[in-house]
């Protein structure tokens, strides 16, 4: 069973709190339910981050070695970055770097593989069984957001079948229903932007076959976008 232990988080930047500013407490509880998520990946030898990147990128998945470099500069925090090389890390995988760089995991090696939002999911599902089908006990970190339509206030304007869509992620977390995962339909999490829709479906590869158990830690849209932490151990 290589995938030892894997987390799901979503990737606003405001997570980081210099990017926050003043408003970091706000999101005291959802940075408190990443942390708290990623714990267990402390158990693995090796640690993978799972994330998006815009549609139409024509590698699959897209690389980044264990030295690549995280910035938030272009959110207005220049000082935060992580990471010996070049400030390449897309924004699912910088947080998702930066979470892991806060935790008992952070000495860990680690691997960034960033899947475009268009992804068919059958391909997304294979490249999560490939993981399985490795030899190192792997803690996955899967970056992804919920619709960013949940609202009036959200970064696009409200959709009626955003909150449906995910509530039907979140319980999918939660049960660990990775027939559901699997099942998502890539133009509806287009219409929706919900940018985790093809990590959750690589998710849902690696973790077939596995006897670890779904907890999900956090559901909420406070700014018009679905964000979700769940663990499985």
């Amino acid at each position: 069973m290589p995938v030892v232990a894997a987390a799901v988080c979503p990737h606003p930047p405001l997570l980081i709190p210099e990017v926050a500013s003043g408003a970091a407490s706000d999101l005291d509880p959802l940075r408190a339910a990443c942390l708290t998520a990623i714990e267990a990946l402390a158990t693995a030898t090796t640690v993978l981050v799972v994330g998006s990147i815009p549609a139409g990128a024509p590698v699959f998945p897209r690389v980044y070695g264990a030295d690549a470099g995280g910035s938030f500069g272009a959110y207005g925090a220049p000082g935060v970055r992580f990471g010996a090389g070049p400030e390449v890390l897309p924004l699912s995988l910088a947080v998702g770097g930066w979470l892991l760089e806060q935790s008992k995991a952070a000495s860990l090696p680690r691997t960034y593989w960033a899947v475009p939002t268009d992804a068919v999911p059958d391909e997304c599902v294979r490249l999560g069984r490939e993981i399985a089908d490795g030899n190192d006990r792997v803690g996955l970190l899967v970056m992804g957001d919920g619709s960013a339509r949940r609202s009036e206030h959200s970064p696009v304007h409200l959709h009626p079948r955003a909150e449906i869509f995910d509530t039907t992620v979140a319980k999918a977390l939660q049960h660990k229903d990775l027939d559901v995962l699997e099942a998502l339909d890539p133009d509806l999490a287009g219409e929706l932007q919900a940018a985790g829709r093809a990590p959750w479906q690589v998710l849902a590869g690696a973790l077939a076959g596995t006897p670890l158990a779904g907890d999900l830690r956090y559901e909420a849209a406070p700014y018009g976008v679905g964000y979700f932490v769940a663990s499985f151990t």
